[in-house]
């Protein structure tokens, strides 16, 4: 994995003169270029791409990782596979951090981690628990076990997307909002005890108290300041990608985080939801994947298989 030495006029990737690029090599070799129009797609580990990008040369980074023990994603290295959550917390910590000397000094992270619960044994076709096509025995066997860590007990909601946000806070970031996405279509679950989980935490993130935020982006149908929760439904996906969120989450994220011309980072580029939400609203995007196959997807098409500029909806 290599990167290009490229003069600092060029190597700024905030572009606001419309004219910068920037040129890195991904693990396969391949030369890609960051500028408007198609996503700058970069194929490998992201703790080992993220180095080679220049520093305070991002704007926003718009990113959801892979949920801990959830999803096979056909890889060895892919985050979520960890033995543990504790180790899954650790790995976005240290990836996270990468990702700050990326971003501007006025720069911002828009996080979304799901949960999960604590499980000894019981599965299902429905749930945080469900066994899906992409769940391998492994991830399915841990994922069913009570982890060994932070007195967690049988049928205990892990509290993931907290303890990220907790422990990227105490590594230095400042947490200034949780937001909570509220899903039009909740995956269904056939449980009799609990309420059916339909929501999902998206956390802003930034590197200092002073940082750009448009509150002009995104507003509420009235015309009122946008409020923390966002009624959002799914995008058609006949990519193949099992968890791509919806481009309006990436778009409004964008909108509030980065001026047109501004670079949008997502070291978990997926099929390209971030980048090609991006590249509607005028900014430049690069995208790490480490899968080859989900890389390609992504610059090729949008998870939904349409390129169409989608409107603001109401909260």
């Amino acid at each position: 994995m290599t990167s290009r030495t490229i003069p600092k006029s060029v190597r700024d990737a905030n572009g606001r003169n419309g004219k910068a690029l920037v040129l890195f090599g991904d693990d396969n070799g391949h030369k890609n270029q960051a500028a408007f129009g198609k996503p700058q797609v970069l194929t490998g580990d992201c703790l080992r791409v993220l180095p080679t990008l220049p520093t305070e040369s991002v704007q926003c980074c718009v990113t959801s990782p892979p949920y801990w023990g959830l999803r096979d994603y056909d890889h060895p290295g892919q985050i979520g596979m960890e033995a543990s959550p504790e180790f899954y917390v650790a790995n976005l910590i240290t990836i996270f951090r990468e990702v700050r000397r990326v971003l501007r000094k006025d720069g911002t992270l828009w996080l979304n981690v799901g949960d999960g619960y604590a499980r000894n044994g019981g599965t299902g076709n429905c749930g945080p628990n469900a066994i899906v096509g992409n769940t391998k025995k492994l991830i399915q066997r841990r994922n069913c076990k009570v982890p060994d860590c932070w007195g967690l007990k049988d049928r205990d909601l892990m509290g993931l997307p907290w303890r990220v946000a907790f422990g990227l806070q105490a590594d230095g970031w400042i947490l200034r909002s949780r937001i909570t996405w509220i899903k039009k279509t909740a995956m269904p679950e056939s449980v009799k005890n609990r309420p059916t989980s339909a929501t999902e935490e998206i956390f802003l993130f930034t590197k200092s108290i002073n940082y750009y935020y448009d509150p002009l982006g995104v507003r509420e149908p009235t015309g009122a300041n946008l409020r923390n929760y966002w009624l959002l439904g799914p995008d058609p996906n006949g990519a193949g990608h099992p968890a791509a969120f919806p481009r309006e989450l990436a778009r409004r994220c964008i909108l509030l985080g980065s001026r047109e011309g501004d670079a949008v980072l997502d070291p978990f580029g997926g099929c390209g939801t971030t980048g090609f939400a991006a590249s509607e609203l005028n900014r430049q995007s690069i995208l790490i994947e480490l899968n080859p196959t989900y890389a390609q997807m992504g610059r090729d098409q949008p998870c939904n298989g349409k390129k169409t500029r989608v409107k603001t909806t109401g909260s």
